[in-house]
């Protein structure tokens, strides 16, 4: 299958990146390298762009889409958490930007084997990385029913997280729970019919929190940022697309954080915590998907854009 992924808030990320030609950028989640063909569109023959990606399908489908401008171009196959020690491998010091474009992609969602979708009847798997060990599989026979409440009501935040474990718990004490709909039909089981009606697919929320458990999505996130603000040049910037509410208060909390690193208490009159800001935050307000591109591809409903610029 053809990788496929619609690069969202692509013009306003790229704007937000305030380019400069001959300057170094990083995509930590270089997908089928939608962003970052059009950051290699405006950089010179000196400019150079670093693309990580953990998942090795990505990595083929942007090798062939970035062959044009291989020769400022590398990629490398790693989590974006090890994303400053890739550049201090390349000899790299500091950069003029930083994207990362999170969540699943179109082309994991869509590729029925890897399974990420509820939609098609597949092993359960959720892997980002194929090089790791453990799948969805394990985390849904093996997690004990508290383990899988907390997941679920903490990365799903679904209001029906205790009953949904249960049913889990319950149907794999008969068999094994191996495939995605077979895990669907223990989550439909869990939700009274006419809560099911409303809302989308009742196995949405479900999904969503074996995938971040299992990837470690947002423990990657939080750990990552601080370390790659630093690794920006004067000037250079970070954004940031975030797909659901927990991603982004990550996003703006450690954003915030690093304008106003503060931690005297508010009546005293001057700092003396000595902690001093990194840069601002471009905008209060995240940027959110416009009409036309909403209606080109409902995907990108719930995305929002964060931007930080170091100081």
């Amino acid at each position: 299958m053809e990788f496929k992924h619609y690069s969202v808030l692509l013009n306003e990320t790229i704007e937000q990146m305030n380019i400069k030609p001959d300057g170094i950028y990083v995509d930590g989640t270089l997908g089928g390298a939608g962003h970052s063909s059009e950051i290699c569109k405006r950089l010179s023959e000196n400019g150079r762009l670093i693309g990580i990606d953990q998942d090795a399908d990505a990595i083929a489908a942007a090798t062939k889409r970035l062959e044009p401008y291989k020769e400022k171009v590398t990629i490398v196959r790693d989590n974006y958490c090890n994303a400053v020690k890739v550049l201090k491998d390349l000899g790299i010091d500091k950069v003029d930007g930083f994207l990362l474009d999170l969540g699943v992609s179109s082309y994991q969602l869509d590729t029925a084997e890897r399974g990420f979708s509820y939609k098609t009847d597949t092993p359960l798997d959720m892997r980002m990385d194929q090089r790791q060990s453990l799948t969805a599989r394990d985390i849904v026979n093996t997690y004990s029913e508290m383990e899988l409440f907390r997941i679920i009501r903490d990365y799903g935040e679904d209001k029906f997280a205790k009953n949904i474990a249960k049913h889990i718990v319950q149907a794999r004490a008969e068999k094994p729970i191996e495939t995605t709909f077979e895990l669907n039909d223990c989550i439909k089981a869990a939700i009274p019919a006419k809560m099911r009606a409303k809302g989308g697919h009742p196995s949405k929320q479900t999904y969503q929190a074996i995938r971040i458990a299992l990837n470690r999505e947002l423990e990657v996130l939080q750990d990552s940022i601080d370390g790659m603000i630093d690794a920006l040049n004067p000037g250079g910037r970070f954004c940031i697309i975030t797909f659901h509410s927990l991603e982004d208060r990550i996003v703006k909390n450690a954003f915030r954080t690093a304008e106003d690193p503060c931690i005297c208490p508010p009546n005293f009159p001057v700092c003396t915590c000595g902690r001093v800001s990194k840069g601002k935050v471009i905008g209060r307000k995240p940027i959110l998907p416009s009409e036309e591109e909403l209606e080109v591809n409902s995907r990108s409903q719930s995305a929002k854009l964060r931007v930080f610029e170091k100081a």
